[in-house]
């Protein structure tokens, strides 16, 4: 195998591990990954495409394998479309530079989207809506998934960038993942 077909092997093999670790985290702490209100501690893993662009496709291979498990398409098609688009913003952010900036703004992709995607399913899709108005239901359940992905991105995703690229053998995987 040449080198070309070792490197692509290489990266797919590190894309599959992550969506498996995706998929994993997210079933095995079901009772707080799932639901209005959510602390779905496999999404720290979306702040990886901010250091490794190529992760975007295992963390959204890992979501829509973890959305399955609701049986939900709703969840499947738009939790997962979340979670991709925040990925390939957090990529983008992360090829601007390793800035605090672009590490805030990165953290915050999958905050918003999963925010304002994910609240939406939560209220038409499912129909949670408790209060005396569906757009103020929305907001509501906007407001209680942004506040889990902040915990969640900011206290472990955040640290994760910050701190992977610190320990050389980390960051010369992520060099050998990153490239062509």
């Amino acid at each position: 195998m040449n080198k070309q077909n070792q490197n692509k092997a290489f990266r797919l093999a590190v894309m599959a591990v992550i969506a498996a670790a995706y998929a994993a985290l997210t079933i095995v702490l079901a009772p707080i990954s799932y639901g209005p209100v959510q602390f779905r501690v496999s999404e720290a893993l979306t702040a990886l495409p901010f250091l490794m662009p190529g992760a975007v496709w295992g963390i959204f291979a890992g979501c829509v394998l973890a959305n399955l498990y609701t049986g939900s398409v709703l969840d499947i098609v738009f939790g997962s479309l979340a979670t991709l688009l925040a990925g390939l913003l957090t990529a983008w952010f992360g090829k601007k530079g390793d800035t605090v900036k672009n590490r805030i703004l990165g953290c915050l992709m999958p905050v918003l989207f999963n925010a304002v995607i994910v609240g939406a399913v939560l209220t038409w899709g499912y129909q949670i809506q408790e209060l005396e108005s569906p757009l103020a239901s929305f907001g509501f359940n906007a407001l209680t998934v942004g506040l889990g992905e902040v915990g969640v991105l900011y206290l472990i995703g955040y640290t994760l960038i910050r701190q992977l690229p610190k320990i050389k053998a980390i960051r010369e995987f992520i060099d050998r993942f990153n490239q062509k």
